[in-house]
């Protein structure tokens, strides 16, 4: 016993002479490296967050509503030419495999509201299951025998997934006719009012190339995770949606609940397939060609949030990974185009792209999840606290504003977006390098009303958590390490930091173990 006592004294002493024969000229430069690179980071974060913060104090107090930027009068008929005075109108739904939406969404779509012999519904399907394929074209059949002019199309292959989708139904031959296309994905849901309050902007202004309306999401209170999600999207739509709009006439398209001017789309150069964000490419194209965007924050369609931890992951991938590589391969494009000002070009590659969709991600894993714990272990570099503190909590409370009911949750909402920063940072990354799963794209699952009707009406509130189901190692790793951490500071300590990363370790071990989201039973 005291041989084994005695050797493993001698393994720590050695261990301990290692770490101090390193630390110094090696740990501690490196740590004071990471520490200045994320003040930096956590700055433009902090400066893009307040100037919006107010931009839209700003929109709010001057009243900076759509129809007094832009003209806008209501549609009305016209005695002599009839309907042919209205514009006709395609509505594209892209679909893959919506057992649990089709019926939801292709009865929205039919049930918009606009002269009939000038609107077309395009349903685009992609389904790879013959059961579905034929449940969703029966469902088509049905809406055609009471005189809805809907077409039922599909190809033979997936190439391009949504933007191949897209890009197809453009061919045919009755889009010609068409002078605007709305774009809803399979689980979105429109009022019949959604056209007579969109189309006018576009019939008025013909420098409006894009008229985009906000989301609302019909499961926002189905678990916590959900509620999460809610937190981040509203700030999007409330902030940076409508700072964009009132400001640059730009922002993100985001793919569905939006008009196109089917020439500005042409002359943007149409759908490609190049990212995984093809709906963001086709907006960037868009401004660079000097069309404006207009976003109408008073306009909501339903839709549905990924309620599974499976789900998110792969959305959040997509829209992490994609951005990033988006970034990666029109920066030059940006910077060369001569259509646009310099103030907007700056505004695309800086705010846009950097700060938001490369930054953020990455500062806040590296900065909270790895470079703040590290500096328990090593004293020697200090972290400033307006670094460590003030600015985290203001751009947190800023966040905020977008869902005050929600202002509770805000500790929940912090160790969530940071735990998800992990796969975040990845697909950045990812997308940044052009690496592996770059590509990738997998259809964010919609469970619609599936669950009520496995649970007698009401949807259940179980979390997922099954010992079968793979563990993500990555989070197990980062749960680990800020374990370590905290019990370190518990130790050795003086500031008690050891609280905040003892919550947050156990945070990234549910996340780990897939012990969030909704669960849902085997049929």
């Amino acid at each position: 016993m005291d041989a084994f006592r005695g050797s493993s004294d001698d393994i720590s002493l050695q261990l301990g002479l290692i770490w101090n024969q390193i630390k110094e000229p090696l740990i501690v430069p490196l740590l004071r490296i990471a520490v200045f690179l994320c003040l930096a980071m956590s700055l433009m974060m902090f400066v893009e967050r307040v100037y919006m913060g107010i931009v839209i104090c700003l929109v709010k107090l001057f009243g900076r509503k759509p129809d007094k930027r832009y003209k806008w009068e209501p549609m009305k008929d016209d005695v002599e030419f009839g309907n042919s005075s209205y514009p006709m109108v395609l509505v594209q739904v892209p679909m893959y495999n919506e057992k649990e939406v089709y019926q939801l969404s292709i009865g929205a779509a039919c049930g918009l509201s606009w002269p009939s012999d000038r609107i077309i519904i395009q349903i685009l399907d992609d389904s790879t299951d013959p059961t579905i394929k034929e449940l969703v074209q029966l469902e088509c059949s049905r809406w055609r025998s009471k005189g809805v002019n809907i077409k039922y199309e599909v190809r033979d292959n997936r190439n391009g997934y949504k933007a191949g989708a897209l890009k197809e139904g453009m061919k045919r031959s009755y889009v010609n006719q068409c002078d605007y296309v709305a774009i809803f994905d399979a689980d979105f849901q429109p009022e019949p009012d959604f056209l007579w309050r969109t189309i006018p902007f576009l019939v008025h202004n013909p420098q409006i190339g894009l008229v985009q309306a906000r989301w609302k999401f019909v499961n926002a209170s189905e678990c916590l995770m959900t509620r999460m999600q809610e937190m981040s999207l509203n700030y999007h739509f409330t902030v940076e949606q409508e700072v964009g709009s009132s400001t640059y006439a730009f922002f993100g398209f985001n793919g569905t609940a939006g008009v196109w001017r089917i020439s500005a789309l042409n002359e943007a150069g149409g759908w490609k397939d190049r990212t995984t964000v093809e709906d963001m490419d086709l907006a960037v194209r868009a401004s660079l060609k000097g069309w404006k965007f207009l976003y109408l924050a008073n306009l909501q369609v339903k839709n549905e949030l990924p309620s599974t931890l499976k789900a998110y992951r792969y959305q959040q991938h997509r829209w992490s990974c994609g951005p990033a590589n988006l970034f990666r391969k029109m920066v030059m494009e940006i910077m060369r185009n001569k259509n646009v000002s310099l103030w907007k070009k700056i505004h695309v590659i800086y705010s846009f792209f950097f700060v938001r969709k490369v930054v953020a991600h990455i500062n806040t894993f590296v900065f909270y999840c790895i470079v703040l714990p590290a500096t328990v272990v090593v004293p020697e570099v200090a972290v400033p606290k307006w670094g460590a503190v003030y600015i985290p909590s203001i751009i947190t409370l800023l966040n905020a504003v977008g869902t005050p009911s929600s202002l509770h949750l805000l500790v929940f909402w912090i160790l969530f977006e940071n735990t998800m920063s992990l796969h975040r940072t990845k697909a950045t990354i990812i997308g940044l390098l052009e690496a592996s799963r770059v590509n990738e794209w997998i259809v964010t699952e919609k469970l619609g009303d599936a669950l009520k009707g496995k649970s007698g009406g009401k949807a259940p509130k179980k979390l997922r958590f099954r010992i079968g189901d793979r563990i993500h190692m990555l989070e197990l790793f980062v749960g680990f390490y800020l374990l370590f951490c905290g019990c370190y500071d518990l130790m050795f300590g003086k500031n008690h930091f050891f609280i905040f990363l003892y919550i947050q370790a156990f945070a990234f071990f549910i996340m780990a173990f897939g012990y969030v989201g909704t669960f849902v039973p085997n049929s």
